[in-house]
């Protein structure tokens, strides 16, 4: 760590692999919609909120551009791309049917996977199941990510998971501030993460996948009931509700309780320091990441 920034108040990043720690910051911003849509900055903005030189924060917002996180905007820098319901559905349904068709070919293929690989897939299933009970959203959108990155490896197929991944992330920027406005979601939100991994160390395929597609079930209904959204004629539906296990649970529709507020500073497990302040520049209002509100200076 470049100790001649320790006490400039300035967010410090480790000296290797800038470009991706700066991009992987960035990302958790926007997937726990801290970093909204709509909102510009420009790459000197983003150097000296980390306090890096121009080179890794353009490398890493070029990057973020390229997997349609961000958009580019000639002599205006990169925005935060707004995603709406009818963008929000064919993300989802790509993902589905994507998700859907790789799994019922595991099967077919010859298993190249690393077994050992299982003991941090669990970890990582305990870490998001853990978050999805206590509704910890800021923590549940790292861990989730995470759990899915670290499962999609089965597929053994980097161009299928990381494909799976942008679209993962895509899904959480629009769904994230939608969840973060609604009440009662201890105990609503999907925690099956551990029987996934049972069901990969059984090399249950057929279980996987049929868990896999109640996951996405359980989703987009309760994104559909949050928002008033109807689902009539949603191709992708009849898929989902076929395969899901029996004995799934469907989406709540009643919570009582309130979710509790989710601790600060806690997006990313701690892998990429958070800045303290991002300036107003060509942001519409000054905001501090990891809290979701306004703030008024240093």
């Amino acid at each position: 760590m470049n100790a001649a920034g320790a006490g400039s108040g300035r967010a410090l990043i480790r000296r290797n692999s800038l470009r991706e720690q700066i991009s992987d910051a960035l990302r958790d911003e926007m997937m726990t919609g801290r970093l909204p849509a709509g909102r510009n900055f420009t790459v000197k903005e983003i150097a000296d909120i980390y306090g890096v030189s121009a080179t890794p924060a353009r490398e890493a917002l070029v990057d973020l551009s390229a997997q349609g996180l961000l958009v580019s905007e000639p002599h205006r820098g990169f925005t935060v791309p707004e995603f709406d319901w009818d963008d929000y559905l064919e993300i989802f349904e790509a993902r589905a049917l994507l998700t859907d068709n790789a799994l019922r070919h595991l099967g077919n293929r010859e298993d190249s996977y690393d077994w050992s690989r299982t003991v941090s897939l669990r970890r990582r299933a305990d870490a998001a199941t853990r978050a999805a009970r206590a509704a910890h959203l800021d923590v549940l959108v790292g861990c989730d990510l995470r759990f899915w990155e670290e499962a999609a490896v089965i597929l053994c197929n980097e161009r299928i998971a990381d494909y799976l991944g942008r679209l993962r992330v895509q899904s959480w920027m629009f769904a994230a501030p939608h969840l973060r406005a609604a009440d009662g979601l201890v105990g609503a939100l999907w925690d099956r993460h551990g029987e996934l991994v049972d069901r990969i160390e059984a090399r249950d395929h057929d279980g996987a996948r049929r868990l896999v597609n109640h996951y996405n079930l359980f989703t987009i209904e309760l994104l559909a009931r949050l928002l008033g959204r109807p689902l009539d004629g949603f191709s992708v539906l009849r898929l989902l509700r076929e395969t899901a296990p029996a004995d799934a649970p469907a989406a709540p529709q009643e919570t009582s309780e309130d979710a509790p507020q989710p601790p600060h500073g806690a997006v990313g497990l701690g892998r990429v320091p958070l800045p303290r302040f991002v300036p107003p520049g060509r942001f519409t209002r000054s905001f501090r990441p990891g809290r979701g509100e306004p703030a008024t200076g240093r």
